[in-house]
C-alpha cells in the first residue's frame, strides 16, 4: 500500500464529506465534521512538525492519534471529545475501507462515558408562574413582544420542539386537522432532516393565531399581496413564511429565543430551578416529563420527541415518579407484608411470665 502515502489527508477528508452526501446530512453535522477534522489534524501537525495541508494518510497511526486526543481532552468538554471521536471514527474506517490506511486506530483512543443524568423539568408550579409572567407583566425591554414570546414558549412546552426545530419551523408547516382550523398538524424538521408530525390543540393554536395578528400588525406589508384583511392570519401568510419572527422583521435566530426564554423565566422567577444551561430545552424536558407522568408509554413518547434511541427516552420515565411508583406497587410481597400479622397468644403468654 505504498500508494497510500502520497496522498494528502486534507483532500481525503474532501474524498470523505462526498462519500457522506448520499447520507444526506444536515449542515450542522457538515460543520461539525470540518471543525473536529480541523482540532485533531492542526495537533497532528504540532506533533509531527508538517503543515496541516501538507499531512498524509500516514500520519494517521495508533500513536499520534491518540497523542492528538489526548492534547484535545485538556481544553475540551467530555461531550466534545465523543463528538470528535465519532467523527474521526468514520473518517478512519472511510480510509480504511480506501485502503489508505492499514487499520483504523481510533480503537486506541478511549471515550469519555455519557454520563448517566436523569433531566431536569419544571414542576407544574413553576410552569404556572412562567405563563402568568408571560401573560400579564409588562416587559418593558426593547425587543419585547409579549404574544410572540407567549407563542415560543408554549410551543415548546405543548410540542417538545427543540430549539433549532423552533426556529425552522414555517407557516406551511402548519396544516388544519378539522373544519374549524383550530386543531393542526405541524411538520417539524428534526435532527438530521428527519421529519415527525405533532399536533397543535385549539388553545396552543389561538395563541398562535394571536401572535400571528399581532405580527401582521407589525409588519402590514408581509404576507400575500392579494388576500382580504379580514382573512386568517393562517390564510395572510405565505406557506414558505418562518413562523416566528424577530424585531427586524426576518426569521428569528436561536440566540434571540434562548434570550427571550432566559428572560421570561427570571421575569417568572424561576431561573434558578433550570438545569445549568438549559433554557428551550428545559421546556422539552418538562413536555417529556409530564407526558411521562400521564403514563404515556415509551414508544409513544420517543415518536414524539423525535428520537432515534429508546435509551435517551427512557431517561425521562425513569425521573417521572408516577409511573415507577405504580409498577413497583404491583410487587406481590407488598401484599405480604402489608397484611396485619396473626397474634399468637401463646407467644403473649409466654411474654408475660
Amino acid at each position: 500500500m505504498s500508494h497510500a502515502v502520497c496522498n494528502l489527508l486534507t483532500e481525503c477528508f474532501e474524498g470523505f464529506l462526498v462519500y457522506r452526501s448520499t447520507g444526506k446530512p444536515s449542515q450542522a453535522t457538515l460543520k461539525a465534521y470540518r471543525q473536529d477534522f480541523t482540532a485533531i489534524a492542526e495537533l497532528l501537525s504540532a506533533h509531527t512538525g508538517v503543515p496541516a495541508d501538507d499531512l498524509a494518510c500516514n500520519v494517521v497511526g495508533k500513536d499520534r492519534i491518540r497523542a492528538a486526543f489526548a492534547a484535545y481532552a485538556e481544553t475540551h468538554s467530555p461531550a466534545s471529545i465523543r463528538r470528535c471521536w465519532s467523527t474521526w471514527n468514520a473518517l478512519c474506517s472511510y480510509l480504511f475501507t480506501s485502503d489508505l490506511i492499514v487499520a483504523n486506530p481510533m480503537d486506541a483512543v478511549l471515550r469519555p462515558k455519557v454520563a448517566k443524568t436523569v433531566p431536569k423539568a419544571f414542576d407544574q408550579d413553576a410552569v404556572e408562574k412562567l405563563i402568568t409572567a408571560l401573560t400579564t407583566d409588562e416587559d418593558d425591554n426593547a425587543h419585547a413582544w409579549r404574544e410572540r414570546d407567549l407563542a415560543i414558549v408554549l410551543t415548546a412546552l405543548l410540542t417538545g420542539c427543540r430549539l433549532s426545530e423552533l426556529v425552522t419551523l414555517n407557516i406551511g408547516d402548519f396544516r388544519d386537522l378539522d373544519d374549524t382550523g383550530r386543531v393542526k398538524a405541524i411538520t417539524v424538521h428534526g435532527k438530521g432532516n428527519k421529519q415527525r408530525v405533532l399536533t397543535a390543540e385549539p388553545a396552543l393554536v389561538d395563541v398562535l393565531t394571536s401572535y400571528l395578528d399581532s405580527r401582521l400588525q407589525r409588519f402590514p406589508g408581509s404576507g400575500k399581496a392579494r388576500t382580504s384583511p379580514t382573512a386568517s392570519p393562517w390564510r395572510r401568510l405565505r406557506a414558505t413564511d418562518p413562523l416566528f419572527l424577530g424585531t427586524d422583521g426576518e426569521r428569528i435566530t436561536a440566540p434571540t429565543i434562548q434570550y427571550r426564554v432566559e428572560r421570561a423565566y427570571r421575569r417568572a422567577g424561576i431561573n434558578g430551578q433550570r438545569a445549568k444551561g438549559a433554557l428551550v430545552h428545559q421546556l422539552r424536558h418538562t413536555f417529556a416529563t409530564s407526558l411521562a407522568d400521564s403514563d404515556v408509554n415509551i414508544y409513544t413518547l420517543m415518536r414524539l420527541l423525535g428520537h432515534e434511541s429508546m435509551t435517551t427516552t427512557q431517561r425521562y420515565t425513569q425521573s417521572a415518579g408516577k409511573e415507577t411508583r405504580a409498577a413497583s406497587a404491583l410487587n406481590p410481597v407488598y401484599r405480604l407484608i402489608d397484611q396485619p400479622p396473626a397474634t399468637d397468644n401463646r407467644f403473649d403468654e409466654h411474654q408475660v411470665r
